[in-house]
């Protein structure tokens, strides 16, 4: 059971510079997707495959800092650097995580300016970045990325068709509803996120491996070649 004081009222216009949003970000996004923290893991554990010695992460809309803090101890243990990167004023202010948060609008980050990323984070991020400059932020995020290194996103894709894409979206509502979740939350969020959120599809991520889905969500990794 939610507690009162806890309770979050979904705008009718989602946006990351809401105070109440990000308030009650890190409660309403384990709630929504209850498999946030496993998925976190898991990059975790990926990041550890593909972050050398002095390396450096990106991590591409860095919300509160769930990849930071999940990554912290690997960053400390191979003298690492993370950066995290934020659109969101009010959100970077939130940022609880190791680096300091760089304000800057996604799609116009430019990865190039300095060392090399070894890994380059996008963890429920580019589904709010526009279908228009969707694919050359990935193609630029795969041409700035060190050989051998990678790319890992965790987001929501094209539902599919048919009625396997029906099932998905049920998984996805039960999840929701058996965290906690209302359902007058559940349908006030889908309404909210109208034409903000758009899944990617499939010719988005050519190329990419996937590790992780439940639902509509996707996790996968994308390895440089020598």
């Amino acid at each position: 059971m939610v507690k009162k004081s806890d309770t979050f009222k979904v705008p009718d216009e989602w946006s990351f510079n809401n105070p109440e949003v990000i308030e009650h970000f890190d409660r309403h996004v384990k709630e929504s997707l209850p498999w946030y923290d496993l998925a976190t893991g898991a990059v975790a554990q990926i990041a550890r495959c593909y972050v050398p010695k002095y390396g450096l992460v990106v991590d591409v809309g860095a919300s509160t800092g769930n990849i930071g803090r999940a990554l912290a101890g690997l960053l400390t243990a191979r003298s690492a650097k993370l950066i995290p990167i934020e659109t969101s004023l009010e959100m970077s202010r939130a940022y609880d995580g190791p680096g300091d948060v760089v304000l800057a609008d996604i799609e116009d980050f430019n990865f190039n300016d300095g060392d090399k990323p070894d890994l380059i984070v996008c963890f429920l991020t580019l589904m709010f970045v526009s279908v228009k400059d969707r694919i050359g932020l990935i193609q630029r995020m795969k041409a700035a990325v060190s050989i051998g290194g990678a790319i890992i996103v965790v987001d929501k894709m094209v539902p599919h068709s048919g009625y396997a894409g029906t099932v998905n979206y049920r998984l996805t509502l039960a999840a929701k509803y058996e965290a906690g979740a209302t359902p007058e939350e559940i349908i006030k969020k889908e309404l909210s996120i109208s034409g903000l959120q758009r899944p990617l599809s499939a010719v988005e991520l050519s190329g990419f491996v996937e590790f992780f889905r439940f639902g509509d969500f996707v996790g996968a990794v994308w390895e440089k070649p020598a």
